[in-house]
């Protein structure tokens, strides 16, 4: 059987997609290194005074052989050194969060365009798959809007306000509606189907 522009376009979705939350389980394993490293860029720039850029401190770190060394080991040593300041303790709690619901995400999009490319998209089972993204989607919301309550009581403003933490909160928000919205169209469609499977 011949495929339809649809299945062609969702073979290349599934394919973009398998690439992106491959991407995103690495750096979920990364995030204790780059929050660290975030860490030393804040504290490098609070030393001299200035802004110091993410590249300028991994230079300052491998200027030395220490610094090589802790380079190399960051990724490991990050794992224990994050709880010491709750700046970062947050910032890590949270992009792991952001990370493992745009897991959940992604997975639940591969096994939705999975059945569109069998040509058999309207299944309970993707009913089931969209209303799991959503509720991936309100965690990720209610995620944001705890780091920006977090926010203006660490910072003592409503600079917070001015964050992607502020956007994330209504994206995902109206991103978890839609997909509970998809979820009840394809259980409805799911549902039809059956019926007249079975009247004919």
């Amino acid at each position: 059987m011949e495929k339809t522009g649809v299945q062609r376009l969702a073979r290349a979705l599934r394919v973009a997609v398998i690439v992106i939350f491959v991407c995103n389980l690495v750096a979920l394993f990364l995030v204790p290194a780059m929050t660290c490293l975030f860490g030393a860029v804040k504290m490098l720039s609070q030393e001299h005074g200035e802004s110091v850029s993410v590249l300028e401190a991994l230079e300052r770190l491998s200027s030395d052989e220490l610094g090589s060394v802790l380079l190399v080991l960051l990724p490991f040593y990050a794992w224990r050194e994050i709880w010491q300041d709750s700046y970062l303790a947050v910032l890590a709690l949270f992009l792991w969060v952001c990370g493992v619901c745009a897991a959940v995400i992604l997975w639940q999009g591969k096994r939705v365009l999975d059945t569109i490319i069998k040509g058999n998209p309207f299944t309970m089972c993707n009913a089931a798959n969209l209303r799991r993204a959503a509720v991936s989607c309100f965690i990720l919301s209610a995620a944001a809007l705890a780091r920006l309550i977090w926010g203006f009581f660490y910072y003592k403003s409503v600079g917070p306000l001015f964050t992607y933490n502020a956007l994330f909160v209504p994206v995902f928000l109206v991103g978890g509606l839609l997909c509970m919205v998809m979820s009840a169209l394809f259980r409805q469609a799911a549902e039809l189907k059956a019926e007249n499977d079975l009247t004919i």
